[in-house]
């Protein structure tokens, strides 16, 4: 009886590992993104390459505007933040949310001189 009962607490543990690990696959952003960047301005459409090592983000925003950019930022569960750096010393602070595998959306502030909405789709 007793090696029944360890038996199935092992494998109820076995099958919670596996479903956290796969959740945090579902929420990896490595890959190239284009985003949509929106604000009373216009839309621009930076390309974003982004590289996910644990809940850890590094990357690169590019766009015809500011040339490429390096960035970093971190991922919890659906929610993610990055900081971009201008060369004018301005930091572009992105915080969204993971809508499913190939989307991405949230509001970016321009170092307290406004902001915007982006929707990003992982680009295949």
């Amino acid at each position: 009886m007793m090696f029944a009962r360890t038996t199935i607490a092992a494998i109820a543990l076995a099958a919670s590992a596996t479903a956290l690990v796969a959740q945090r696959v579902a929420t990896d952003l490595t890959g190239n993104w284009t985003f949509a960047v929106v604000t009373e301005n216009g839309t621009g459409t930076p390309a974003v390459t982004i590289k996910q090592q644990g809940d850890s983000l590094t990357g690169t925003y590019e766009s015809a505007r500011m040339g490429a950019l390096a960035f970093k930022g971190r991922v919890k569960d659906k929610t993610f933040t990055f900081d971009v750096n201008t060369s004018g010393g301005t930091t572009l602070t992105f915080k969204g949310t993971i809508v499913d595998d190939d989307h991405l959306k949230g509001d970016v502030d321009f170092g307290g001189q406004g902001g915007a909405t982006f929707t990003g789709e992982r680009r295949r």
